[in-house]
């Protein structure tokens, strides 16, 4: 692994722990809002209730961004599919042209 390599890899762990402290924050901080209106609770169950909501949006954001994921590869494969078939005809067209100019060039020295 070269250098650039892992310096992206550590990038991506980096972004990886940010998200997932984000996210962690924002559960707790939604679980708190529940555990508020929610006066009753001891606070034993005001923490309870609090962390399985925690657990619960980490949850919820690990699926959307393994989604998120799924569909960036897909997105990637059909451009990389539509890539080659343009650089395909691209190539098509300039040995055509390529032919075309060789031809009138030979029909030029024939004259």
């Amino acid at each position: 692994m070269t250098a650039r390599e892992e310096e992206r890899a550590l990038v991506r762990q980096v972004e990886g722990h940010l998200l997932i402290t984000a996210a962690r924050e924002q559960g707790r901080a939604a679980g708190a809002r529940a555990a508020d209106r929610l006066g009753w609770l001891t606070d034993t169950q005001r923490e309870d209730v609090e962390r399985q909501l925690e657990a619960e949006y980490l949850g919820l954001a690990r699926m959307s961004w393994q989604r998120t994921a799924q569909r960036a590869e897909e997105l990637r494969r059909e451009y990389e599919a539509r890539y080659r078939v343009l650089r395909r005809r691209l190539l098509a067209v300039l040995l055509l042209l390529c032919t075309v100019l060789t031809a009138a060039a030979l029909l030029a020295s024939a004259v």
